[in-house]
């Protein structure tokens, strides 16, 4: 018997816990990606790295680079780049928007999670400002803070 998600728990295929740690989010866009069969297959066999990833913009196009998505095992193409460049799907305004703000010194573009909507893959993309070394700690320091406050809550209940 198969367990129901419910709408509170989010699923995904891969996120990039390292653009969480090291930058601070902006903004968030949601952006299609352009795939083939075999790596949508790959995709929802959890065999996608988001790590070291970014988003460019070339001729009013949106790119997303260095994405790893592994070789599909039952697959027949071997020719096939795992960290090749892929399209994303965003609306004009948007990759206007995004290309505007990679331009400003200490602005990036990092994608954040791969997650299903609706039978299609999207990408979730972030507008990111690199953290400072304390500011890293500080994130840690209230994160193990409110570790302690659950587990201290639980304790009485």
């Amino acid at each position: 018997m198969k367990k129901s998600k419910t709408k509170t728990e989010e699923t995904y295929y891969s996120k990039n816990k390292k653009a969480f740690h090291d930058y601070e989010i902006l903004e968030k866009f949601e952006a299609g990606i352009v795939l083939l069969g075999d790596e949508v297959k790959a995709i929802k066999g959890n065999q996608a790295n988001l790590k070291g990833a970014f988003v460019d913009v070339w001729k009013d196009e949106a790119f997303i680079n260095n994405v790893h998505i592994s070789r599909y095992k039952q697959s027949s193409n071997i020719t096939l780049d795992p960290v090749r460049i892929r399209k994303l799907i965003l609306h004009k305004k948007e990759i206007g928007k995004i290309e505007a703000a990679i331009t400003q010194k200490g602005i990036t573009c990092v994608p954040l999670e791969l997650y299903p909507k609706q039978g299609m893959i999207k990408v979730q993309i972030g507008l990111c400002r690199g953290k400072k070394l304390y500011d890293k700690r500080e994130t840690l320091k209230k994160r193990d803070q409110e570790i302690e406050i659950d587990r201290q809550v639980k304790k009485y209940r």
